[in-house]
């Protein structure tokens, strides 16, 4: 090895050392967002859903604020950074947890999860329909397995469509993934003036009125809700651990790996959502449900892929 050769190698090993942090960091990110999903269950059995919604963000954005506020970077956003502000705020934090949390009072936790994270497939539909991108083969591929798995989760032999409330919790979940996909086509498209992170409080505080707006209204105050030190537990990893730290992490870490890496990292959310409500909520996994379960993945899998390709 010559000397120019050995300098460059030890140069790279901060980098690749800098790169497997940010894995492992990213890593415990997924491990927390899945297992936020049972413990969002759990939480719904004493807080009403849109409640639920509007304190996980709340809490989350106060966390968020200090942060910022201590390492000096609280910053107002810019007329630049406004509609992706609004853009997140409402359709991301709001519409898609808002209606999640609906959902999953009627829905079992390891469909919710599933269906609510078909988001990279109905992307391929969104783009097609609002930006007159025509798919590829693999984009239509995936779409075409994507909703083969679907179709087979909310079919009849596998889902009670008599039990109140499942034909309501199956088009929520699936309106809160296409709004999702809408806001990552944005996201995708827009100029950044502050940071994501410097932006995520703003967000969260803007999803944060409304939700406790419509939950006073629909739901009541929150005067009957029975707080003890378990409920609290749960909230606090649901808000500022799962949704504040799990931010900063993707805002930190999500940089330095590559797109690709980064789309089948958030595969893990549903699936480790999935076992988390099996080993925790004893949720039942039939074969009909692995089937579309393996054909949901597939897609999301060859929809990452066909981004990759394109770009």
């Amino acid at each position: 090895m010559t000397a120019s050769q050995a300098a460059a190698a030890l140069r790279a090993q901060p980098a690749q050392m800098t790169g497997f942090k940010s894995l492992l960091w990213l890593a415990l990110m997924v491990l927390l967002w899945g297992l936020s999903w049972p413990a969002t269950k759990l939480a719904l059995n004493t807080v009403p859903p849109l409640w639920l919604a509007a304190i996980r963000f709340g809490s989350a954005a106060l966390c968020l604020f200090g942060l910022l506020a201590v390492r000096g970077k609280l910053v107002l956003p810019t007329r630049v950074d406004w509609p992706i502000v609004a853009s997140i705020g409402f359709l991301q934090m709001m519409v898609f947890t808002g209606l999640g949390m609906i959902a999953m009072v009627h829905v079992d936790t390891s469909r919710a999860v599933l269906l609510a994270y078909t988001t990279p497939l109905w992307g391929v539909v969104v783009g097609w329909l609002a930006l007159r991108q025509t798919p590829t083969r693999w984009q239509l591929a995936a779409l075409l397995l994507g909703l083969a798995g679907i179709g087979l989760i909310c079919s009849p032999w596998e889902m009670d469509w008599s039990a109140p409330g499942a034909v309501m919790g199956a088009a929520f979940l699936l309106v809160g993934a296409i709004s999702w996909s809408v806001v990552i086509l944005h996201i995708k498209r827009h100029r950044w003036s502050a940071s994501p992170l410097a932006l995520a409080p703003w967000q969260m505080l803007l999803a944060t009125v409304p939700l406790a707006a419509i939950a006073y209204g629909l739901e009541g105050a929150p005067t009957e809700i029975a707080w003890d030190l378990r409920l609290v537990e749960l909230l606090v990893f649901i808000g500022p651990i799962a949704t504040s730290a799990c931010f900063v992490i993707s805002a930190e870490h999500g940089r330095r790996v590559s797109t690709f890496a980064m789309s089948n990292f958030t595969l893990g959310v549903p699936l480790i959502g999935i076992l988390a409500s099996v080993l925790f909520l004893g949720n039942q996994l039939t074969v009909l449900f692995a089937a579309g379960l393996g054909l949901v993945v597939a897609g999301m899998v060859l929809a990452a892929t066909a981004m990759v390709r394109a770009r």
